[in-house]
């Protein structure tokens, strides 16, 4: 038997399938995302040949959704009611959550007798201390919900686990105080201490925080009000910080980190501009982590940039050397494998058992 995990983002779709109790890879498979043609078109001309030998031996269906908002804290089986609270949720990360429900709801078309669950980006930072999530609002809106919710959460809780084998390794009993990087299209650090995040730099959703391939990070919310007061439109300032921001924006050029590297050392101002700021961000979010913390043991950097380029690695040693003795180490993201175990923890092994109810609980257990 076999477990379905689906990962369907903003730019790409990677699919792997798992044996449930040892959780051995039995196949993967990732493709980019061609935003105009569509989720459906992707599932249906990429994944459904590849899954069709599959499905007899697929017991159920996990999927990755970036944001559960306040009420989805831990992986949830998807019933009628949680997919219309998920269909709410859309606005809050617009550019992941519909993608992950297209999903959801291919599968359901094509094999409806298949339990489904979603674990949930925003899961892990769960755990994040008022002082963390709240928002210097009033009172009126906080109780609305609006509050830091932090993302990337199944790829930091991977992080967390993995640092702290290596730590573990190395004779130490407690969990390290880590800060881990997700480094790639998008872009987000958690502060973890005793494998729990205490904090994290995206916030009600994932625009806020470092700066990414597409998506401007944290600007000053004094500047969008003067661009809506100059006439644009909400969905016209959406689209900007969305899609024409970060590395894009600051290059004009384009939102690749290996092309950017390659155009700044053949001297495009753009691209120098790009990765000039980029780095400045991330060692100033780097720094307020480690203060989160009280002190640093180890940093993990993951993501398509942090788990493979070295030169950024070297310039971050050399450049933070201040924080103090401080092991680094690069990890590839594994978030279709920590899904798997999530699911696997929360005893869905059993597809008649669903082991959690539909609403996602109250936030305990062992993604907190």
């Amino acid at each position: 038997m076999a477990i379905l995990v689906l990962n369907l983002g903003s730019s790409s779709l990677k699919a792997a399938l798992f044996e449930p109790s040892s959780l051995k890879q039995l196949w993967a498979a990732s493709t980019s995302c061609d935003a105009a043609a569509g989720p459906a078109t992707l599932l249906n001309s990429w994944l459904a040949p590849q899954l069709e030998a599959w499905w007899p031996q697929i017991q159920q269906v996990a999927h990755r959704v970036v944001h559960g908002g306040e009420r989805f804290t831990k992986p949830t089986r998807l019933t009628a009611e949680a997919l219309s609270e998920l269909e709410g949720l859309c606005e809050l990360a617009p550019l992941h959550n519909p993608p992950a429900l297209a999903a959801i709801q291919w599968v359901q078309s094509q094999q409806p007798q298949l339990p489904q669950w979603a674990c949930f980006d925003t899961a892990f930072h769960a755990s994040l201390p008022a002082a963390s999530h709240s928002y210097a609002l009033p009172a009126s809106w906080r109780q609305q919900g609006l509050r830091r919710f932090g993302f990337h959460g199944i790829n930091h809780q991977h992080l967390a686990e993995q640092a702290a084998l290596i730590w573990h390794k190395q004779g130490h009993t407690a969990p390290p105080k880590l800060i881990s990087c997700h480094l790639g299209a998008g872009c987000s650090l958690a502060a973890i201490s005793g494998g729990r995040s205490i904090d994290t730099t995206m916030g009600f959703t994932p625009l806020e925080g470092l700066v990414m391939a597409s998506r401007s990070g944290s600007v000053d919310p004094g500047l969008l009000l003067h661009q809506l007061r100059q006439g644009l439109s909400a969905g016209e300032l959406e689209q900007v910080l969305n899609h024409a921001s970060g590395l894009l924006g600051l290059s004009g050029l384009s939102s690749d980190w290996r092309e950017l590297k390659h155009a700044a050392a053949r001297g495009h101002a753009g691209a120098q501009l790009a990765l000039t700021v980029f780095i400045h961000r991330l060692k100033a979010g780097i720094a307020a982590m480690a203060a989160s913390l009280g002190g640093v043991d180890l940093i993990a950097l993951s993501g398509g940039i942090g788990a493979h380029d070295q030169e950024l690695l070297q310039q971050l040693q050399r450049e933070l050397a201040w924080i103090g003795p401080v092991q680094w180490v690069q990890l590839p993201a594994d978030e279709e494998r920590m899904i798997a175990r999530l699911i696997q923890r929360e005893g869905f092994s059993d597809p008649e058992d669903p082991g959690s109810d539909a609403r996602g609980g109250s936030g305990a257990g062992d993604q907190r």
